[in-house]
């Protein structure tokens, strides 16, 4: 067994280091935030999402397989985890957090606090 295979099999069981570190875009606006992460072969089940202080983690395991039967000639992809950390704004509402996963796309809202968020103040005319 190569060291390839070694580390492959230790990611698999979620002991291994390795990772593929998913692209996203981060919007903001007036209210908080929205992140999508590229996440493709990620079921909910294998998808954890934490927020711990001003830490927001992301571990996912993707589900990608080749079907029974047949064999891969090729794979750009080796690994089958991802894993990215990011440390949040004090403006934001942790308590807050929305997710939903779609077509491999995890799309997560995060609000900012009542306080940072804009408000209209009303002028009274003496």
């Amino acid at each position: 067994m190569n060291e390839l295979d070694t580390l492959a099999r230790k990611d698999k069981a979620g002991y291994g280091e390795a990772a593929l570190t998913p692209p996203v875009d981060v919007v903001e606006d007036s209210t908080g935030i929205t992140l999508y992460a590229d996440l493709p072969g990620v079921s909910k089940d294998k998808l954890r999402l934490q927020v711990e202080s001003d830490t927001l983690t992301i571990d996912a395991e993707s589900d990608l397989s080749v079907p029974e039967g047949l064999q891969s000639s090729h794979a750009e992809v080796g690994l089958a985890r991802f894993h990215r950390v990011f440390t949040l704004s004090k403006e934001l509402d942790t308590e807050k957090v929305s997710a939903e996963l779609a077509n491999g796309v995890l799309t997560l809202r995060i609000p900012k606090v009542e306080q940072a968020q804009p408000r209209r103040i009303d002028v009274k005319v003496a």
